[in-house]
């Protein structure tokens, strides 16, 4: 197997890489990384479009989405196929990521972003979420690895109770909200079920560089 940098950014969080893996095989696999640690690739994408679908089945009217990280745009382009969906919102902290969707680096980047319903925010997701002025009837998050892997440690925050409580009140009533996670993660369950009483946990079997694994959803609805 075969890797040729695609493309690479400096940021303020550190380096943002992507990557093209090649085999005799298979077709090419484009490649997320962020500090080094892999992100996701263009392979296995089934979490990421569950993260969407399993709470649009659990919303009658998911007419407003906001999603926290938009990685290579696999939960955008399922909540975009839902017709009920009038306006989604992604929050994506990291600049280059959403210039590569945009101009072509990630190839079926700009067709995602050219629906008009589809709105992109270069900005940190707290600060997104504690300067919002409308409520969403789904925010999903998927902004890091989850709470026992993370990439940055400054969005341990974000699967804590004082945040999670935020996202709560951006709800519409019967609003739901998913959180993506690499592992288990029984502290965000028990902060979700503080804060909304109730919450569900999802395993989801996925094959992760021809490696089988589970991937996690975290799920409560206000």
């Amino acid at each position: 197997m075969d890797y040729v940098e695609v493309a690479r950014a400096e940021t303020e969080r550190g380096d943002v890489v992507l990557r093209r893996r090649t085999s005799d095989t298979a077709p090419d696999v484009l490649e997320l990384r962020v500090n080094g640690v892999f992100v996701m690739d263009t392979l296995e994408t089934t979490s990421e479009i569950e993260l969407a679908a399993q709470a649009l089945d659990l919303v009658e009217q998911p007419r407003s989405v906001l999603i926290g990280g938009l990685g290579l745009g696999f939960t955008l382009q399922r909540v975009l196929a839902d017709p009920r969906v009038e306006r989604a919102v992604v929050v994506e902290i990291e600049e280059p990521l959403v210039q590569w969707m945009r101009d072509g680096t990630v190839p079926h980047g700009p067709a995602v972003l050219a629906d008009t319903r589809a709105t992109v925010v270069n900005a940190d997701i707290a600060m997104a979420i504690a300067e919002a002025r409308s409520t969403y009837d789904l925010v999903l998050l998927d902004v890091d690895n989850g709470p026992g892997y993370l990439v940055h440690e400054a969005n341990e925050a974000v699967y804590e109770e004082e945040f999670l409580r935020r996202c709560h009140d951006l709800l519409s009533p019967g609003g739901v909200l998913v959180v993506w996670s690499a592992n288990p993660a029984p502290d965000l369950l028990e902060a979700l079920r503080a804060v909304f009483g109730a919450a569900e946990e999802q395993a989801h079997d996925v094959l992760l560089q021809d490696r089988p694994e589970k991937y996690h959803l975290y799920l409560a609805r206000r």
